[in-house]
């Protein structure tokens, strides 16, 4: 008996170990794939666009619209070759891909494509090749005469586009992904989103930052999940974890506070490490357990606002923006519990082994990666 139950043991961790670490471990040298944002303006019955950016995938050619970590892309070593390319010899070699760009651009008068025209590019020095490098963008097309309505887009290859409009009354503000077109925008101003609108578009936006691009925050949700089978423990630590993270989110969004990445990182992947070796060291919910996870929300809600701030909350919506991004935030996080739920508590929640074979190795490797990611962004 006791040798099936090391058994059991040995292989479970061994599962565990390639799940978690094939698939989150990565992202601690991630090169996260990150909106590009582009702000258009009408000037003289010329449409401008200036998009702000990660040059280096479309360059190697990476499908933005299939990977959230260049890392993980076929054409990994060619975007890290670029990656660490001076801004000059970086801007070669987008000026030489352009032609190539260009008629992938969708600038749309009645149905009909408007020819695009490089007009600037600015590239920042290469700093940390690490991290996702922005550049910036400029092209424009030229309208034809009494042009009202455009329709603005991008090949689905290129990611995700959010367009915003500038310089006019009411304008349009829009979150494109896979390709989707914006549909008609009335160049004088008046698309502008509704807060019910608002609201239902930020809901994917708060969801896709949790699964598949959260990994360090759906691996936190893990380690509270094994914990305990016991329902009720779990819905205190996750409504701690929630009311903790929508504060400081809040609190973010609206400029009252503000830590940088390299501060907040960190100490979330030790977050991680904390909730999963107290996993293993402790034989239930201590009475600290919920004060902890409240204030590792307050952290995670740190790193939520960063997301946030790659490309704002409208001003005109912004209450309905930040609860919509949050509702989808909790969605994903009750997706990777209602996941790990059906994958092994439902089934072997009640067997005495469980803990044993289960929830302590899967909280081994939950603290190894979280080791990992702390080690990784504190030193490399």
């Amino acid at each position: 008996m006791a040798n099936s139950l090391w058994r059991n043991f040995f292989v479970s961790a061994a599962l565990w170990a390639g799940l978690l670490l094939g698939s989150f471990a990565p992202a601690a040298i991630a090169h996260e794939v990150v909106p590009a944002i582009a702000d258009m303006t009408l000037i003289d019955g010329r449409l401008n666009f200036e998009v702000r950016l990660n040059l280096e995938p479309l360059v190697a050619g990476i499908n933005l619209a299939t990977v959230n970590d260049t890392n993980n892309a076929p054409e990994a070593a060619t975007y890290d070759t670029l990656r660490a390319l001076d801004p000059a010899a970086l801007e070669t070699r987008f000026r030489a891909f352009w032609p190539q760009m260009a008629p992938r651009i969708f600038v749309q008068v009645k149905g009909k494509n408007l020819p695009v025209e490089l007009t600037g590019l600015m590239v920042q020095a290469v700093g940390d090749v690490g991290k996702v490098r922005p550049s910036t963008l400029r092209f424009s097309a030229i309208l034809p005469p009494m042009t009202s309505v455009v329709d603005v887009g991008w090949a689905p290859e290129f990611g995700t586009l959010v367009i915003r409009q500038q310089g006019v009354d009411a304008p349009f503000d829009g979150f494109l992904e896979k390709g989707a077109m914006t549909g008609p925008i009335q160049l004088k101003g008046g698309d502008q989103a509704t807060g019910w609108e608002t609201f239902f578009g930020y809901i994917p936006i708060g969801f896709d930052h949790i699964v598949p691009k959260g990994l360090d925050h759906i691996l936190f949700v893990l380690g509270l999940f094994f914990l305990s089978t016991r329902l009720g423990p779990l819905l205190w630590q996750i409504s701690a974890f929630t009311v903790a993270h929508t504060i400081t989110l809040a609190l973010a969004s609206l400029g009252y506070v503000s830590l940088p990445g390299s501060i907040v990182e960190p100490l979330i992947a030790a977050s991680i490490v904390f909730v999963a070796v107290e996993n293993i060291l402790s034989k239930g919910v201590s009475r600290w357990r919920i004060f902890l996870v409240f204030g590792f929300g307050l952290l995670h809600g740190l790193g939520f606002a960063s997301v946030l701030a790659e490309f704002g909350l409208p001003d005109h919506a912004f209450l309905p923006a930040l609860i919509g991004f949050n509702v989808g935030v909790e969605l994903g996080q009750l997706a990777v519990i209602t996941a790990a739920f059906f994958l092994t508590a439902f089934w072997f929640g009640k067997a005495p082994w469980y803990r044993r074979v289960i929830a302590t190795p899967a909280s081994a490797i939950i603290a190894l990666v979280g080791a990992w990611w702390f080690i990784e962004r504190i030193f490399l």
